[in-house]
């Protein structure tokens, strides 16, 4: 099934844009409040702060690396992906895939 669906180049440019403008943009949402949590658990455990009530008392340390390494990898996916293939590659595959109008799947 195609996310994509489009009729020209320049709308299919338009439409990658703008989902990687949502990408970023979910991407800092989820560091605001990671953020968030990151200063609540520094406030629990290093200040003693009474924050012991649903769902706060159950940021503990596994939980804050196991956020951190999700945080991290989906920042290497979204900023990375762009250092390690650039933009002539990107351009290349989607004029690749406009090109061959039998293609029936995306690989």
């Amino acid at each position: 099934m195609n996310r994509f669906k489009t009729t020209s180049n320049e709308e299919f440019r338009l439409q990658m844009a703008r989902h990687r403008v949502q990408k970023i943009g979910n991407f800092f949402s989820h560091l605001f409040i990671f953020t968030i949590g990151v200063l609540i658990y520094v406030a629990k455990t290093y200040f003693g702060a009474p924050l012991n009530f649903w769902p706060i008392q159950y940021i503990n340390c596994a939980f804050m690396c196991v956020w951190t390494f999700v945080i991290a990898v989906q920042g290497i996916r979204l900023f990375c992906r762009e250092i390690i293939f650039g933009t002539n590659w990107e351009n290349r595959k989607i004029q690749e895939y406009l090109n061959n109008k039998n293609q029936t799947k995306w690989k």
